[in-house]
C-alpha cells in the first residue's frame, strides 16, 4: 500500500528540515548491499552523527528545494541512499569512501557541498577535508609557529652572551 498524500508532505518537510540543517549530502547507489550490510552502513553512521535516508526521489526533490542542496535535484535518478553530514561535511564522504572498500555495491553518484554538486568520482575531495578538530589544531600551530620562533630569536643573544663569558672565564690567563 502506498503513502497517502499527508504522508508524503510529512515525509518532505521532515527531510526538508534535515537538508537545511545539513552542511553535505553523498548520494550513492546502494543496489545490491544485504540488509547486514546497510545495518552496518546505517550503524557507522549514526556514531558518526550522520543521517542516513532512503526514500523516493521524487520526495527528495521536492525536501532539496529552497536549501544549499538544491543542485542536487538532476542527480537523485535511481535507487540512492542519501547520507547527510550535520556537522562534518567530510564525514559522510570519508563514511562512503571506506565502506565501499569493503562492499564494491555501494557507489557515490553525487555529492553537494556550499551550493555546488559535484560527481561521484569527486568524493576524495570532500572526505579529504579535516575534521573541526584537525583544522582547529593546524590553525594554531599556524598562529604559534611565529611566537615560538620570537622566543627563539630573543633569547639567542642572552645565550651567546653567556656561552662567551664562560669560555672566558675558563679560558687560562
Amino acid at each position: 500500500m502506498g503513502l497517502n498524500i499527508e504522508e508524503k508532505k510529512a515525509i518532505v518537510s521532515d527531510m526538508h528540515e534535515v537538508f537545511l540543517n545539513s552542511q553535505a549530502v553523498v548520494a550513492a547507489e546502494y543496489s545490491g548491499l544485504t540488509v547486514s550490510q546497510m545495518t552496518k552502513l546505517r550503524n557507522e553512521a549514526r556514531t558518526l552523527g550522520l543521517t542516513v535516508r532512503v526514500t523516493k526521489n521524487t520526495l527528495a526533490k521536492l525536501a532539496v528545494v529552497g536549501t544549499e542542496h538544491e543542485c542536487l535535484r538532476d542527480d537523485l535518478v535511481g535507487p540512492l541512499i542519501l547520507i547527510i553530514s550535520k556537522d562534518d561535511p567530510g564525514a559522510g564522504a570519508r563514511l562512503v569512501k571506506e565502506f565501499a572498500i569493503e562492499n564494491e555495491q555501494l557507489v557515490a553518484k553525487a555529492i553537494a557541498f556550499a551550493g555546488e554538486s559535484r560527481p561521484g568520482a569527486d568524493i576524495n575531495l570532500l572526505a579529504s577535508m579535516p575534521t573541526l578538530d584537525e583544522a582547529r589544531a593546524k590553525l594554531l600551530s599556524v598562529l604559534n609557529g611565529p611566537g615560538t620562533a620570537l622566543v627563539r630569536l630573543m633569547k639567542e643573544p642572552s645565550g651567546l652572551l653567556v656561552r662567551v663569558l664562560v669560555a672566558k672565564s675558563q679560558k687560562p690567563e
